[in-house]
């Protein structure tokens, strides 16, 4: 049985996953962390009944991921959340599920060193629904074929999200630009200018949108769109619970969800 920890668990994200831990077969949880709430028992916000488990103070993250017996924690709160919590998890030896978004270079090297300096495993993704991981492989081949038509990439997210463009919006952007050999990227565009030939990403904040994202690949008389659509924050839920199950059989090391689906 994998003991699994969860951060943020008071929130939109944390509650599912805990939701979706009590339905796993192959793990249970041990430990779940915020910055209020504590002593409140998780299963409260996850609405399924009592757990025994009780919100600890995040700032006791490592005494009780220690305690506890952790083996994998799996964080989907802030970047600057994340990128103090991962490298505590990671020196605990517990290994790691990261869908935080926003993530500066800087941190990513942060959270990235500690994961090797620890010799854990972590899965890292922008996106863990299957959906989106297999729009992604999509869209990358899509632009083999596509490469001289203009490509523009339009997301749209709930009006509390706080990072903009979308890390899976930047993640489809990176894919198509790895697949044609390196692409400039435009974030909306304004002014008097033609178009060149660089990705253009938009971004739409707006209500209580889950996520959508579009591929357009626009040509002289035609175009094509490849379009996600999260109805529902339950796919992203599920796909971490999976990615958990998956990363604690895996040898050290940084993966991402095209690991976890082998894609």
């Amino acid at each position: 049985m994998i003991n699994a920890a969860v951060v943020g668990a008071c929130g939109r994200m944390g509650s599912l996953i805990i939701e979706n831990i009590t339905c796993s077969p192959e793990m249970q949880l041990v430990a779940a962390f915020d910055i209020g709430n504590v002593g409140k028992d998780a299963g409260e916000f996850a609405h399924v009944g009592n757990l025994g488990i009780q919100i600890s103070d995040v700032k006791d993250l490592e005494t009780v991921l220690q305690k506890t017996e952790a083996d994998v924690l799996i964080d989907f709160t802030v970047a600057g959340a994340t990128v103090v919590n991962a490298p505590i998890a990671a020196g605990c030896g517990v290994n790691l599920i990261i869908g935080t978004t926003g993530l500066t270079q800087e941190q990513r090297t942060v959270i990235d060193g500690a994961i090797q300096k620890n010799r854990v495993s972590a899965v890292i993704a922008p996106n863990f629904s299957v959906g989106v991981n297999v729009f992604f492989k999509i869209v990358r081949e899509a632009a083999k074929y596509l490469a001289d038509y203009d490509i523009e990439i339009i997301e749209a997210h709930h009006n509390q999200k706080k990072d903009a463009p979308s890390g899976t919006a930047l993640r489809a952007a990176d894919v198509i630009s790895e697949a044609l050999g390196g692409k400039e990227y435009v974030y909306g565009r304004e002014g008097i200018a033609p178009r060149g030939k660089e990705i253009g990403i938009h971004a739409v904040r707006g209500g209580d949108i889950t996520g959508d994202h579009t591929v357009l690949f626009v040509g002289n008389s035609e175009r094509i769109e490849v379009r996600h659509m999260a109805h529902s924050r339950q796919i992203f839920a599920k796909g971490a619970v999976r990615a958990a199950e998956w990363v604690c059989g895996q040898n050290p090391g940084i993966y991402n969800m095209d690991d976890v689906l082998g894609l």
